[in-house]
């Protein structure tokens, strides 16, 4: 009989940051994963799907604001992994864990996708936010850093999609 190799033992990690901590954050930024799909995947929906006199700017608009999210998606997900964690990636999973509503099965109206789409924004936000307390305990400056970038772009596209509901 053949001996069995033993499997490779994963080399553990020595960040300067505890494993419970590592956890934590990582729980976090899973939610952030998760809600940053979730508003890429609504934004791309009202890209295929808006119509009316807004057509053209929100057509438009709606492509670069989703093209941003889906660039985001890869830091978060990197770092979570950095962490020595698993990140998210089924749809199962971002629903459970996504603390934005899914969008509607039928196209809203044009406005009503940019309302839906501030919620979104703002929600991301939040949830960006929530995350700090345990990253500045753990003293975690790349998580920090990817946090404040995230929350300046969701904060800022917040503002300019309320500013299109202002008459």
């Amino acid at each position: 009989m053949a001996k069995k190799t033993p499997a490779p033992k994963t080399a553990g990690i020595n960040i300067g940051i505890s494993d419970k901590d590592r956890s934590a954050i990582a729980q976090g930024l899973s939610r952030l994963l998760a809600d940053t799909y979730t508003l890429y995947l609504t934004t791309h929906n009202f890209h295929w799907n808006v119509v009316g006199p807004m057509f053209n700017s929100l057509h438009a608009m709606f492509m670069a604001q989703y093209t941003e999210l889906w660039n985001a998606v890869d830091p978060i997900a990197e770092r979570i992994r950095s962490l020595g964690h698993a990140a998210p990636g089924s749809y199962a999973q971002f629903a459970s864990l996504s603390s934005l509503k899914d969008a509607p099965s039928t196209p809203p109206k044009a406005m009503d996708m940019i309302r839906i789409l501030v919620e979104g924004h703002e929600g991301v936000a939040r949830t960006a936010r929530e995350l700090f307390p345990a990253v500045d305990k753990a003293d975690d400056q790349p998580t920090a850093d990817l946090l404040t970038q995230r929350l300046a772009i969701h904060e800022q596209t917040a503002w300019m999609l309320r500013s299109l509901l202002e008459e």
